[in-house]
């Protein structure tokens, strides 16, 4: 049985970022550092390679990028505007968001930003 593995050029189809993004972010964020990014399950003759699930993973990793390189979601770019609407800053906002995704374990950021516009908007 054939095992299809996802590399370097098909992470960044799937990102929509170039080749070259991909292998900047494996050397930029290695296994030890703060936001490393997620490992190979699989390298052979050097091409690294991911299960097509993990392609989630990857993107949720490339979703917590600091800095200017982060990609907000589009729920995540909702929910700051709303924020906006509602008097918080940028930074006051991620802190309330950050705290309501720890408080609420169950739900994915997505799911909290979401909860978080529709108790606003009632």
């Amino acid at each position: 049985m054939t095992v299809q593995y996802v590399g370097v050029v098909g992470i960044a189809e799937a990102l929509d970022v170039s080749r070259h993004a991909v292998h900047k972010w494996r050397s930029r964020y290695p296994a030890d550092s703060a936001h490393p990014f997620p490992s190979p399950d699989v390298e052979v003759d050097g091409a690294p390679g991911w299960r097509p699930a993990r392609l989630a993973e990857v993107t949720f990793w490339r979703d917590g990028l600091p800095g200017r390189g982060s990609r907000p979601t589009a729920v995540r770019q909702e929910y700051l505007r709303a924020a906006l609407r509602h008097g918080l800053d940028r930074d006051e906002a991620m802190r309330a968001l950050t705290t309501f995704t720890d408080e609420f374990p169950e739900m994915t950021e997505p799911e909290v930003c979401a909860w978080l516009i529709d108790k606003w908007a009632a």
